[in-house]
């Protein structure tokens, strides 16, 4: 008899906690296979600290094939699921498809930015759910800085100086936070950036920070996020959001170059598309985790709806805290499922909550106790060292350095401000030129984070608030309907350098890009590839300023070639010329 195929989708807390109990509990007597687009688990919550230059990349991931040895690792990104005939069909990251066959399967998909209708936040923000996202957000503030420094204009320097962030929930507040003393190290005893001062503004809709928390962790993280300088505006969001600034609600307009989008996650689109009762977006399962009709399918993390079984009616929130249990009783409940064991419903009890403000400095609630100041400081900590899976000694090791050396304020140039689009299914990933674009969407209103109709026209104004106690769980906008993505300003400062672009690609898969005004430094306009033509639009007119592509032979009326810029849409891109094949006197590159 062969052995059962157990296949889980996602390796966050909750696929990655299902993996190792199934692993333990099976003892070799079952075929279990993570399918997953990267080969790590990242420990989301201290992901700040990598944006501020505590952490290295490195010490927040763990390595899935070094922790789950009996567990068969595929590289892909699901986007189907036969539920009839049980398979998984996946795109690995070369672009080839593949198929996984399960008698169980876990859904654990996790969630992606949420979007809501706000002109130009996807074509002017970024998000903060993946590790590519926090490193380009670590090099843009830097950099930032840096160019503010060289700035003789002093509205320029203000401008390059103040970074908005949106969504007072966890991740937001602790970006401001550590934003915040990251950027006023790099002027501190610095004799040039005399009278520089960087400016912080966190914004929410809701009428306190932290609104999902007790209100004495949300007075603690006030007061230290107004102590340290933060300019924390509540009642207050973004109304509309271009290259040059912000404009709030209230009316004023802020000069900025950074909109950092930490309102809120929706759960991934891969489990709207199987046609079964869902939840807000979230997969609709009974207090087993089991799906109603089909037992062979569980779900959990933040693509499950639980029931709440202490709160009759209501279903757990999206949090790390629920989707780390979450994947204990999985494991447990499809060993069940196939003999072992006795299967058991999902309850929890809160053990509190800890948000790390930086420094020493911190808000926690262990078991309903409230703390602050060093005390909380230290228990925040010595609870995420305890949670996490791997590299305590790492993660230690950097926290004593970062206490006794200055930090190192540099930028690496690593990733790109179009390879971490904010409207995409796979924030884990960064976009490379060569690589399929994957489940991305440029219209925001029909992609991966857009939001529903309970989002734009909540019954309760406190819907759109951010859930309790997940690391990734603030608000989100998302541009109109059918808005165009960003087009290079005429004349404008030149954004990235157009050989470190991946080629043209079909319009309805490119990622939404950056404004060219928005950045400084780049190479000019004339020298960009020349954009993919319109939908429905033959041969597509080449941009002004830009060169148009040469005749193919043969073609009648001096239609592009195909695999040329400004060719058929439909075709695959062309080739993409290495950064490194720039000559000496290239313009340097800019403001990503």
């Amino acid at each position: 008899m062969s052995r059962p195929r157990i296949v889980i989708v996602g390796a966050g807390f909750a696929g990655y906690r299902t993996a190792k109990e199934l692993s333990r509990m099976s003892r070799g007597k079952a075929d279990i296979t993570l399918l997953n687009p990267t080969d790590y688990f990242l420990y989301l919550p201290l992901l700040p600290q990598v944006a501020a230059g505590i952490l290295e990349p490195r010490r927040v991931t763990v390595s899935l094939s070094d922790t789950l040895p009996h567990v068969r690792l595929v590289l892909g990104e699901a986007d189907g699921i036969d539920l009839d005939a049980r398979t998984v069909h996946y795109t690995d990251p070369e672009g080839d498809d593949g198929t996984l066959t399960y008698d169980r399967l876990v859904l654990a998909a996790g969630s992606v930015n949420k979007l809501l209708p706000i002109p130009g936040v996807a074509e002017n923000a970024h998000g903060f759910r993946g590790l590519p996202e926090a490193l380009y957000l670590r090099d843009h503030v830097t950099r930032q800085v840096e160019l503010a420094a060289a700035s003789d204009d002093p509205a320029s320097c203000a401008a390059r100086c103040t970074f908005v962030v949106v969504g007072a929930g966890y991740t937001g507040t602790e970006v401001a936070a550590h934003g915040k003393l990251f950027t006023d190290a790099q002027v501190r005893k610095h004799p040039l950036r005399e009278g520089m001062r960087p400016r912080w503004l966190l914004l929410d809709v809701a009428d306190r920070v932290l609104p999902e928390l007790d209100e004495r962790l949300s007075r603690t993280a006030d007061r230290t996020l107004k102590e340290r300088g933060v300019e924390v505006r509540m009642g207050t969001s973004v109304k509309e959001a271009t290259p040059d600034g912000v404009l709030l609600t209230d009316g004023e307009f802020v000069e900025s170059r950074t909109l950092v989008w930490c309102v809120g996650v929706r759960p991934d689109p891969l489990a709207e598309a199987l046609g079964l009762p869902m939840e807000r977006g979230r997969l609709l399962v009974d207090p087993h985790l089991q799906v109603p009709g089909r037992p062979e399918v569980f779900a959990c993390g933040d693509a499950a709806a639980v029931p709440d079984l202490r709160n009759p009616g209501q279903f757990t929130p999206t949090t790390a805290q629920h989707a780390w249990r979450q994947g204990r009783t999985a494991a447990r409940n499809v060993a069940a499922s196939l003999g072992v064991g006795m299967r058991r419903p999902y309850e929890h009890r809160d053990l509190g909550f800890v948000v790390d403000l930086g420094g020493a400095k911190a808000a926690a609630n262990p078991l309903g106790v409230p703390l602050s100041g060093v005390a909380a400081g230290a228990v925040t900590r010595g609870y995420h060292l305890a949670a996490m899976p791997g590299n305590r000694v790492r993660v230690a090791a950097d926290w004593l350095l970062d206490s006794v050396l200055p930090r190192q304020a540099v930028q690496l140039g690593l990733v790109r401000s179009w390879s971490v689009p904010l409207d995409t299914a796979s924030p884990e990933l960064a976009r490379v030129p060569g690589r399929p674009p994957g489940r991305q969407d440029t219209k925001a209103m029909s992609g991966p984070g857009a939001a529903t109709a309970q989002d734009t026209h909540p019954t309760d104004p406190t819907e759109n608030r951010p859930g309790p106690g997940s690391p990734e769980n603030q608000p989100g906008g998302d541009p109109a309907e059918n808005r165009p993505g960003p087009v290079p300003a005429e004349g404008g400062p030149g954004g990235e350098p157009a050989r470190d672009k991946p080629g043209p690609a079909s319009a309805m898969n490119q990622p939404v890009g950056e404004s060219a005004a928005r950045r400084s430094g780049g190479e000019p306009d004339m020298n960009r590839p020349v954009p993919e033509p319109a939908k429905n639009q033959p041969g597509g007119e080449p941009a002004k300023n830009q060169p148009a592509p040469e005749p193919a032979k043969n073609q009648p009326g001096g239609e592009p070639a195909k695999n040329q810029p400004g060719g058929d849409p439909g075709k695959a891109p062309g080739p993409v010329r290495r950064t490194d094949d720039a000559p000496a006197d290239s313009p340097a590159e800019g403001d990503s």
